[in-house]
């Protein structure tokens, strides 16, 4: 006797077992379950991957230091060259309250001074006694100002007042504060170098040029006050590949995790890239991150501070990091126009600087900040990341 009947049977052919069967609906459903995947599994992997610090949005101030102008000064401003004295008549806090309130880019500009003393009598000082205005307060420590050392102003001899001086003491602020908050978001430091002359009806004074020379003496700045493990440097980010470039666009930018507690040195100008760049290919052996053409060797980071939002956005997602102003020359603030800052915003450049930051709204309610006081974001351009509080903190 045979075992026991399985509960099914086939009692026909295989292939009239088959008649019976939509072979199209399955295929169909097979194709759209793996179509689901290829979408999907992408979406997972991001969510998986540790975030990487180019990965977020951090808020930065525009001319960090600016000090505001005194009241004999505003006066002779405002008599002389009312519509520059528009754009220039704005103050930040100083550094400290900044990083507490959430900034986490500032902007410096600074003036080499090799030898001392070129910036030590502005010569706003002398147009303020002959207009027969009251003295102003001094700009800053007449000692400070002759000692050799890079200086910290927005135009010489005309705009000197800063909330720190010289650069190093500057520099020492952040190093301050980063010591005492050491999980912190990393901090961004954009230096401008600053050698413009001036072509006014009484003399001023000519600023040094910042040849390789200067650079190097910038760079044995930063290091006198930041150890080599305070701060991410290009070889850093470069590893094994042979140039910057090729780094950032395979490899990527460290991770967040990874950067918390370190400082980003950033030079602005990109005209002095060359001088900086001469002698250390790819930036091997710099500090700072030059504000480079993308696809350059030394090209990581790059400046569009006026868009458009479709290059930015096509630059973060190649993986290069990018500054951006949403504000400019207090035009905006002054209508309470978000338009820019909003595009900007939009846009996912990673370093979004303002002249009024969470924290130093204008006037007219203009200001620039993240929902919740937040200290960073989730990059909008980079699709099916997910950033926790705790990401995004402090």
């Amino acid at each position: 006797m045979s075992a026991t009947r399985p509960a099914f049977e086939l009692r026909t052919s295989p292939a009239r077992a088959w008649r019976g069967i939509d072979v199209l609906a399955i295929a169909t459903h097979a194709c759209a379950a793996l179509l689901a995947l290829a979408v999907v599994l992408p979406s997972l992997a991001a969510e998986s991957a540790p975030l990487r610090m180019n990965q977020l949005q951090y808020i930065g101030s525009h001319n960090s230091y600016h000090a505001g102008i005194a009241p004999s000064e505003a006066v002779l401003w405002k008599r002389t060259d009312p519509e520059l004295f528009a754009k220039i008549d704005y103050s930040h806090p100083p550094l400290t309250r900044q990083f507490d309130d959430g900034v986490r880019q500032i902007e410096l500009d600074m003036y080499a001074d090799a030898k001392g003393g070129r910036y030590a009598h502005p010569a706003i000082v002398e147009q303020v006694a002959k207009a027969g205005l009251p003295v102003d307060p001094p700009f800053a420590d007449p000692e400070v100002m002759r000692q050799p050392g890079f200086k910290v102003m927005h135009i010489q001899d005309l705009d000197q007042r800063s909330t720190c001086q010289p650069l190093v003491a500057c520099l020492r602020e952040v190093r301050a504060w980063s010591q005492a908050h050491p999980r912190h978001l990393p901090l961004f430091v954009l230096l401008e170098t600053e050698e413009t002359p001036l072509q006014l009806a009484f003399p001023t004074v000519q600023p040094e040029p910042f040849d390789t020379r200067a650079l190097d003496a910038l760079d044995a700045e930063i290091r006198s006050v930041f150890a080599r493990h305070d701060y991410i440097a290009p070889d850093d980010v470069r590893g094994k590949f042979a140039t910057l470039n090729a780094a950032i666009r395979a490899q990527g930018w460290p991770t967040l995790d990874s950067a918390r507690g370190k400082i980003v040195f950033l030079l602005d100008q990109r005209h002095v890239g060359p001088a900086y760049l001469q002698g250390h290919p790819s930036l091997r052996g710099r500090v700072l991150f030059t504000n480079a053409t993308p696809g350059g060797d030394d090209a990581a980071f790059t400046e569009l501070n006026d868009g458009p939002a479709e290059d930015i956005a096509r630059l973060v997602r190649q993986g290069y990091l990018v500054r951006t102003r949403t504000d400019a020359d207090l035009k905006e603030p002054l209508r309470n126009d978000g338009t820019r800052r909003d595009a900007m915003l939009a846009s996912g450049a990673q370093l979004l600087s303002t002249d009024y930051p969470d924290g130093e709204a204008a006037a007219h309610g203009y200001v620039v900040g993240f929902p919740g006081h937040r200290r960073a974001r989730c990059n909008p351009q980079f699709a099916g990341l997910r950033c926790s509080e705790a990401d995004l903190a402090p």
